[in-house]
């Protein structure tokens, strides 16, 4: 593997924001270059290397979504059956709808589902079948196919019929389907106590307080099709190589460049302008590139691709909250300019009006969040946190809130703004 033309931005990066331990990798052009840098464990120090997993949270969605995607091309699956043709035991409160959602619809976040169900500490082999039984009494926040809401639960569902529809568990049914095939040697949905090999190690800074080493490695294995997989920065990379291919003998060209497909619009979301199947896409420069992140109990994980130039970025760190987000969004941002030759287009922002951020300042809230939206005088400011109550009564350890941080409303896109400032410096809202 070659020295990344990176390899000294990396280094800079993970010390100014004080990281324990990065892995970057970049494919450009046929090319590809790893850096890894610093160490698994704060506690247990080991030194951070190409086959060190790290967990990359949200992006085992991919992996889920690819799954599925190997049953439709062996016509086991439809993706605009209904989900009760798979499940027939599946139900939300509202029976109309429990047998309108599609698998689509789970897919590319549009089934209306909350963005999770309640925690399920059951390990067991059934604890996915167990953790339908929670969303009977849910009410959509919308419609089947009305909006993109981003929905856990829904990938959660779609492990379950792979369950099925295979035979297997879920971390089997994906070991056979993508693992195995792909020769993904080093990534596992197994329990931190059955890995032999060090692993990447969470680590955040809670409130007034210092860089700690968290006590919950990973969520409850019902979460594991929505984010429970560590893979290490050289499987990521050939996983994105293998989403930049044909599909070789693992899934026909046509069902894996569908993937990449719009399903559903985006407005006024950083996770891009459209939701494929799996992946998010968004046009950089003239260019279209597709992707996804994940967050996970103080670590986190970005992939972007871009098609057209055979690029790829994969960024992995194991410290957070906003220290791990921003040293992935700087990367990727350098990647893209420095290697791909592609300028993002930067927000034109309005200046801060008294009487307009008067207009957004409140309190909103779904089922777990709330944003705090304030007007300071100075500045309009947002607050992202888990809602007290939430937190008081979880059954698992979860990351510190992050810090209020400025806000600016984004000129000629009516009500949308961007951060610019704090660890979620240029998220969009």
């Amino acid at each position: 593997m070659r020295q990344s033309p990176m390899a000294g931005f990396v280094e800079q990066l993970a010390a100014k924001y004080e990281i324990p331990g990065v892995a970057v990798a970049i494919r450009t052009n046929g090319k590809e270059y790893l850096t890894c840098q610093g160490v698994t464990d704060l506690d247990r120090p080991e030194p951070i290397g190409p086959d060190t997993p790290f967990l990359v949270a949200s992006v085992t969605k991919t992996f889920t979504a690819t799954a599925m995607m190997r049953l439709v091309a062996s016509q086991q699956v439809d993706l605009d059956a209904p989900v009760q043709r798979y499940l027939p035991g599946f139900a939300v409160a509202d029976p109309s709808a429990s047998a309108e959602i599609t698998v689509l619809n789970l897919l590319n976040h549009t089934a209306g589902l909350h963005w999770r169900s309640p925690d399920q500490p059951d390990e067991s082999d059934s604890a996915l079948a167990r953790s339908l039984s929670a969303l009977r009494d849910q009410h959509l926040i919308a419609a089947p196919g009305a909006r993109v809401s981003y929905s856990q639960s829904g990938y959660n569902v779609a492990g379950r019929i792979i369950e099925v529809l295979t035979g297997m568990t879920y971390e089997q049914a994906i070991a056979a389907l993508l693992l195995e095939p792909l020769a993904l040697r080093h990534s596992t949905f197994a329990a931190l106590q059955a890995i032999a090999e060090p692993v990447a190690i969470g680590h955040n800074v809670p409130a007034g307080g210092t860089l700690a080493v968290v006590q919950q490695w990973k969520d409850a294995r019902a979460n594991n099709p929505g984010g429970g997989l560590a893979a290490s920065i050289s499987d990521l990379l050939t996983w994105a190589r293998f989403h930049l291919s044909d599909g070789g003998l693992v899934l026909p060209a046509h069902d894996l460049h569908v993937m990449r497909e719009p399903t559903a619009a985006l407005s006024g979301s950083s996770l891009g302008d459209a939701v494929g199947i799996g992946w998010f896409l968004r046009d950089v420069d003239g260019a279209r590139a597709f992707g996804h992140a994940g967050s996970a109990n103080g670590q986190f994980a970005e992939m972007l691709l871009v098609p057209e130039k055979d690029f790829a970025v994969i960024t992995l760190a194991n410290s957070g909250p906003d220290n791990g987000l921003a040293f992935n969004r700087d990367i990727v941002r350098a990647g893209l300019e420095s290697v791909a030759g592609l300028r993002e287009h930067k927000a034109k922002l309005i200046r801060y009006n008294r009487r307009q951020a008067g207009q957004y300042a409140g309190v909103y809230e779904n089922e777990t969040m709330q944003a705090v939206f304030s007007n300071t005088g100075q500045a309009l400011t947002a607050a992202f946190a888990i809602k007290p109550a939430v937190r008081a009564n979880a059954t698992t350890e979860l990351p510190p809130d992050m810090p209020a941080a400025p806000i600016a409303l984004i000129r000629g896109e009516q009500d949308h703004y961007l951060v610019t400032g704090g660890g979620l410096k240029g998220q969009r809202g």
